[in-house]
């Protein structure tokens, strides 16, 4: 799909939640919470915050329909990468308190420790966005400990077939630690 045509659905949310429609937030909400919620706890490793990450980024969508730019992409990554930016701004709020009230750590470490969790998030999302055969595969070798033999086994697939879906896996795993932490223009890099 090229990106200048969104998929259908990402283009008629945008637009009912442009004309203010309550159940089109609860649609969107119950499509993504989970995603957001998520994310946001694997960068902060706290619950109650990534309850009010969620809470924002929703807030921020019903608020700022229009922020959604579908040329850009589609719709889940863009919600995906407003968590993303959220949650990281929100670790180096605390982060940066908790130094000024200890004196312990330093920028560096903090960047280091927003790196980590911003990868680890990164990474997350791109195994829960994968085609499901991609997904279970990796599950397998990764989880249950199958080489590619086994995992053949184990999905009925050829070995072949097994070695392809691994070796995509990880190359689109591998891309978690290669884009910037700052995000594209167009509105999608700055907090809510």
């Amino acid at each position: 799909m090229a990106n200048d045509t969104p998929p259908r659905w990402d283009r008629r949310m945008q637009q009912r939640l442009a004309r203010g429609e309550a159940a089109a937030l609860g649609e969107l909400y119950d499509r993504f919470a989970s995603l957001v919620h998520s994310l946001a706890h694997r960068v902060l490793d706290d619950d109650q915050a990534a309850d009010q990450i969620t809470r924002e980024v929703f807030g921020y969508i019903w608020e700022n329909p229009d922020a959604y730019d579908p040329r850009q992409g589609n719709l889940r990554s863009w919600v995906a990468r407003l968590t993303q930016r959220q949650a990281v701004h929100r670790l180096r709020q605390t982060e940066a308190t908790a130094y000024a009230e200890t004196g312990v750590g330093t920028a560096e470490e903090l960047e280091a420790k927003v790196r980590r969790a911003t990868v680890a998030a990164r990474a997350d999302y791109i195994v829960t966005s994968m085609p499901a055969p991609l997904r279970k595969a990796l599950e397998l070798a990764y989880f249950q400990r199958r080489d590619y033999r086994q995992t053949a086994a184990d999905l009925s697939i050829s070995h072949e077939e097994a070695r392809r879906r691994l070796r995509l896996g990880l190359q689109l795993l591998s891309t978690a630690n290669t884009r910037p932490l700052d995000g594209p223009p167009g509105g999608y890099g700055r907090t809510l």
